[in-house]
């Protein structure tokens, strides 16, 4: 039976809905003061665009999706935030609001109330249970893009327009095409991934494989999403909703922060002083959050220390006594 599994790290909570030992879906909630969904936050409306508006609130911009009639450039208005921001290369799409009917400012639920009671508390301390159901190679699928499956193999490239998946390997196509549509629609939800979604199969002849493969689809991944059918190229495309970042999103949009929560998570297992050596984009990340290195040195129980290290690659971090 599958039960979601919980840690609240430093910096960022993680959650992971485990079976059989394995990850079947992954969430990442980075704390800090943000827009994030949920909330219901006071603002003022800005410039329109289109239907909606520009908003100003103490967290930064957001979009109002649609302006209530009489309400004028200026006002001041109760929104709730129904989509956060989405790094994007180059630039980050602003979150999106609508107007609520709330009659004060709310806080967006925490990941654990977004998981309900059902969810297994993992500590703090002792072995990193996520880890050892994989965490570091969803992490790393998710900055690659590279993911095996057998008899084949998937490339994920996420695009400000969809997240597209190459399926590529040696079986016979139309095999192929219902091995790496699984494949791909498991890694779609593992990796949280939203929005617009492209799989490109191998071109299949006949209607009954293009449906096979259509139908492998349906049977890994839930819903909600909608899809069309398996066209004579090969190409089938998703959509779902898409509240917040896709993982690979969250990853590739910032690298050195990735590593350090990876690094913190590690410092926290053990005891005593202890000096973390890392890429200086790394503990650049780390230092300028001093509330990290505090509740780092509590859980410790000793004082905690940074190096910067030049000749690390970013992933290469490490604790050293």
């Amino acid at each position: 039976m599958a039960e979601w599994w919980l840690a609240e790290d430093i910096g960022e909570h993680r959650a992971a809905l485990i079976a059989d030992g394995e990850i079947l879906e992954a969430a990442i909630d980075r704390l800090g003061e943000r827009l994030r969904i949920g909330a219901v936050v006071s603002a003022r409306l800005g410039e329109r665009v289109g239907r909606g508006a520009w908003l100003a609130t103490a967290l930064g911009d957001a979009i109002l999706e649609s302006v209530p009639a009489g309400v004028s450039q200026g006002s001041s208005l109760l929104v709730e935030i129904v989509r956060e921001a989405i790094p994007e290369p180059g630039r980050l799409k602003p979150p999106r609001a609508r107007v609520s009917d709330a009659s004060e400012e709310r806080a967006a639920p925490t990941l654990a109330e977004r998981l309900g009671d059902d969810v297994r508390r993992l500590s703090a301390h002792g072995p990193d249970a996520l880890e050892q159901a994989g965490w570091s190679e969803l992490i790393e699928q998710a900055a690659t893009g590279e993911i095996d499956f057998a008899g084949g193999h998937l490339r994920l490239s996420p695009t400000p327009a969809m997240a597209l998946f190459d399926v590529d390997g040696a079986l016979h196509p139309a095999e192929l095409a219902i091995a790496g549509a699984r494949a791909a629609a498991l890694a779609v939800r593992r990796l949280a991934i939203g929005g617009s979604i492209g799989i490109d199969l191998p071109t299949l002849a006949s209607k009954a494989e293009r449906a096979a493969a259509a139908a492998a689809i349906d049977e890994a991944l839930p819903q909600p999403y909608e899809r069309t059918a398996v066209n004579g190229f090969g190409f089938v495309q998703i959509v779902r909703p898409r509240p917040r970042a896709s993982i690979p999103e969250l990853v590739r949009a910032d690298p050195a922060l990735a590593a350090a929560f990876a690094l913190i998570r590690i410092a926290a297992r053990g005891h005593g002083r202890r000096r973390l050596a890392a890429a200086p984009a790394v503990v650049a990340r780390i230092e300028a959050h001093p509330d990290w290195m505090d509740a780092l040195a509590r859980i410790a129980g000793g004082a905690v220390a940074l190096r910067a290290d030049p000749t690390l690659a970013i992933s290469a971090g490490y604790v050293e006594p």
